[in-house]
């Protein structure tokens, strides 16, 4: 079948500051890298703004109205001393999260083997009441609840090979047993959680962090021997990918030392997974990643391989 590509311009336009490393230009960068001929069979859609209902199944509603009342007409508000908000961030937020809530709804319906959200602002780091460490609303969760809220199913898990350990969605899935986060991560790093004995109420959440300066072939091994035999034992009806670039060896907030073709491989066995439990059925969508360069041949590899499918 075919893959979806859902971005939206207030994407760009969330500005935290000159010199923050997640800027706007890591945006450009990824549609730049989706841009070219390779890519020309890629179905283009605008993410459609999040609602309230649905960001509020995963962040209590008093946080997304406190949240989308703090930002300015104008300049900056700081929420937490690596995030801020300017203008265009409440539209960029909701339209992130909209993408993987429309994304979700698409290959739950057919129309696409698969999806790819170029969004940001990302969103693995907020957790239910604040935000943190670049995020605003936690975009997977939220398309996580999307595809159990309104199309019923049981069994939802999120893969996230961001170098940093998405604490915001381990804490969130923590007490539901049909929902599963696993993660390979650079520890000791930021935020601080993902260790292997953290395990959820049943078992539902796996880490493999990474020491400093782990490669490709122990990266291949965390991932054969510890995440996908778990993702297989849970059987997901459906398939999320917190999709961060951060883990590539260029990149400026962290040291482990992968490249494209690791991001590619990892896409293939979660894909070969999907096949085999939820009928491939996959929604990826961007986290980290901040030299530009490298986001854009890591993203461009991850989607040409979803495009596999």
């Amino acid at each position: 079948m075919s893959t979806i590509l859902y971005s939206h311009p207030a994407c760009i336009e969330h500005d935290m500051g000159p010199m923050h490393p997640e800027s706007p230009a890591r945006l450009r960068a990824v549609l730049d890298a989706l841009g070219g001929d390779a890519f020309s069979a890629l179905i283009r859609r605008e993410a459609p703004a999040a609602t309230t209902d649905q960001i509020a199944r995963v962040h209590p509603r008093d946080y997304v109205e406190r949240l989308l009342a703090a930002i300015p007409e104008s300049g900056r508000v700081q929420l937490d001393p690596d995030t801020a908000v300017g203008p265009a961030s409440g539209e960029a937020a909701l339209r992130a999260a909209g993408a993987v809530c429309a994304a979700v709804d698409d290959v739950i319906a057919g129309k696409a083997s698969n999806a790819f959200c170029a969004v940001r602002p990302p969103g693995h780091h907020a957790e239910p009441s604040r935000p943190m460490g670049f995020c605003l609303f936690n975009n997977v969760a939220v398309g996580a609840e999307q595809a159990r809220a309104v199309h019923g199913l049981g069994r939802v898990a999120v893969v996230d090979f961001d170098v940093h350990h998405g604490n915001g969605t381990q804490a969130m899935f923590w007490d539901d047993k049909d929902l599963f986060y696993a993660s390979t991560h650079q520890s000791p790093h930021y935020p601080g959680t993902g260790s292997a004995a953290e395990r959820g109420s049943a078992g539902n959440i796996v880490n493999a962090p990474l020491p400093p300066f782990t490669g490709s072939a122990e990266f291949r091994e965390a991932m054969q021997a510890i995440i996908l035999p778990a993702l297989a034992e849970f059987a997901p009806e459906f398939l999320l990918i917190s999709a961060g670039f951060d883990a590539h060896a260029d990149d400026p907030l962290a040291s482990l030392e992968l490249d494209e073709d690791d991001f590619a491989w990892a896409t293939r066995q979660l894909m070969d997974v999907a096949d085999r439990h939820c009928d491939g059925r996959i929604v990826s969508t961007l986290e980290g990643g901040y030299d530009l360069a490298a986001l854009g041949r890591s993203a461009a590899a991850h989607v040409r391989t979803l495009m596999t499918a």
